[in-house]
């Protein structure tokens, strides 16, 4: 049984701050290091319920956050920036699930912990079919185009509210829960630790009856940018239509194509809003 892992920083108990999950910043070290062992619980919790091999991409920022030489069960790491398929890179018809792990949720929907949607800088909402969505729900296109379910989830609570929608009966282990964007109650990080591992375990145990994410297709994203600008050039990528001075949207049938437009409007769009 083969487990893809898209690991983010944002959602591991404790975290509550940009300068704690940066490179840059003053703490990153020690968050990274609960990070670490946070991806580490849900390897160890899957392969006590029969999982044996297991790939890690690192989805965080400069995504070189982990550790690989301390990655569980000899864990293959994808790692780096330059990856087509972005939080995704890796996954393929060969795995039998995926876990998200240390996500966090939309800016546009209730208080979650450092909230945002691939670029703050950029992107104010995105709906997926009309209802509003985080990465975790624009990730979920992948999966679906692979036909793989999407059966562990773990960061905050609202980040486990957000994804019910487009997976359904998927696990959550909430290791903190959101009081502001930049405030939480956590966990400590052993029974946060205990929370992922058990649920973990759990979502491979259920495996039988996981469903694929629930998206229909075709499918919609639709973008609400910060100013008009970064909406004007997000059309100049093909299939990206103009709704009004600040959204787009864009459609397709092919929920990978989808995603790889959505990540192609990100990256041209990040210079001009940095």
């Amino acid at each position: 049984m083969r487990v893809f892992i898209s690991s983010d920083m944002e959602g591991t108990a404790g975290v509550v701050d940009w300068d704690q999950c940066r490179p840059s910043g003053s703490e990153y070290g020690h968050y990274r290091e609960l990070l670490q062992q946070e991806v580490n619980a849900a390897i160890e919790g899957a392969a006590a319920a029969g999982a044996r091999e297991f790939l890690v991409n690192d989805s965080h920022s400069a995504m070189s956050n982990l550790r690989p030489d301390r990655l569980a069960r000899r864990a293959r790491y994808l790692s780096g920036r330059h990856k087509p398929l972005y939080m995704m890179q890796g996954l393929d018809a060969s795995f039998d699930a995926v876990f998200f792990v240390s996500y966090h949720g939309s800016m546009s929907g209730a208080p979650a912990t450092l909230s945002h949607t691939y670029n703050p800088r950029a992107i104010a909402e995105v709906r997926l079919n009309g209802v509003p969505t985080g990465e975790a729900g624009i990730n979920a296109l992948v999966a679906l185009g692979h036909r793989v379910p999407v059966v562990l989830i773990t960061g905050d609570d609202v980040t486990a509210a957000q994804i019910e929608p487009f997976c359904p009966g998927i696990r959550a282990a909430v290791v903190k829960n959101s009081v502001s964007r930049f405030a939480a109650d956590s966990l400590h990080p052993e029974e946060a630790r205990e929370v992922i591992a058990q649920n973990a375990s759990a979502a491979v145990r259920g495996l039988a009856d996981a469903r694929l994410p629930a998206i229909g297709l075709p499918a919609t994203l639709t973008v609400r940018f910060r100013n008009a600008d970064l909406a004007e050039m997000a059309t100049w990528i093909n299939g990206v239509v103009r709704e009004d001075e600040l959204t787009v949207h864009v459609r397709a049938d092919d929920p990978v194509r989808l995603y790889r437009t959505f990540v192609t409007v990100v990256l041209l769009t990040r210079g001009i809003a940095e």
